[in-house]
């Protein structure tokens, strides 16, 4: 089972600024904040979200920083991370006013 410190967790937000761990009976991975970058990556990719488990598995692999590799490897721990890893790219909510 995957463990980190709090000396890599402290060097992995410095680098990275916002992670999450994400968590599946014993195995743990942590991930980064999709950048526009990995976002776009994983869009030319997937042909435009076509084949959006493609676009999960490129997006799973452009916001990993360490963890089990059954999340990437394993079809039963990736599915349980697939809901999980589109809260990696919430944003703030606009609002349009016309004037």
């Amino acid at each position: 089972m995957f463990t980190y410190t709090e000396e890599q967790l402290k060097s992995w937000k410095e680098k990275y600024g916002e992670i999450f761990e994400i968590s599946c009976e014993d195995k743990k991975a942590v991930f980064h904040k999709p950048s526009r970058k990995d976002i776009s990556f994983a869009l030319a990719g997937s042909n435009q979200m076509k084949d959006s488990v493609k676009y999960v598995e490129i997006m799973m692999r452009q916001c990993w920083i360490d963890g089990d590799m059954e999340f990437q490897e394993d079809d039963a721990y990736f599915f349980a991370a697939v809901p999980i890893l589109g809260a990696l790219g919430e944003t703030k909510e606009a609002e349009i006013k016309k004037l």
